[in-house]
């Protein structure tokens, strides 16, 4: 069923996709010993005023963010690769039509072809923020 994309797209789009898999899951692991290393919840615990228990508590929450983000990646590419191996990739999710080789090339992860990305972007704008 992918017949806008070549076995050698596929593979190549399959490499990508395995080494930013590589890529992010080292990356979780670098920020999650550097938030170890910065201990933010013992400086919080040593501050002396709001603002500084309010920045100590950003950098807290700005790299679980990362972490977060990250993560949902690694789930996007993982279900990238699950539509590789069930002959399903390349193909829209919501409209089964084709995900054009230079989209999946600039994003090896994408589910949606550009048109349903946009309808998804723009009614589901609200839960982006949570």
């Amino acid at each position: 069923m992918n017949a806008c994309l070549s076995d050698a797209q596929i593979n190549e789009l399959k490499q990508d996709l395995n080494c930013r898999f590589g890529e992010l899951r080292e990356e979780i692991r670098q920020e999650l010993l550097a938030s170890d290393n910065e201990q933010y919840v013992d400086l919080a615990g040593q501050v002396h005023d709001m603002e500084e228990e309010s920045v100590a508590d950003l950098l807290v929450d700005l790299n679980l963010a990362i972490i977060d983000r990250h993560i949902r990646e690694l789930q996007a590419i993982d279900a990238a690769l699950l539509r590789i191996a069930n002959n399903e990739y390349g193909i829209c999710i919501d409209c089964d039509g084709e995900i054009g080789y230079p989209r999946l090339k600039a994003n090896p992860a994408a589910a949606r072809c550009h048109d349903c990305q946009e309808r998804y972007e723009h009614t589901h704008a609200a839960s982006k923020t949570s």
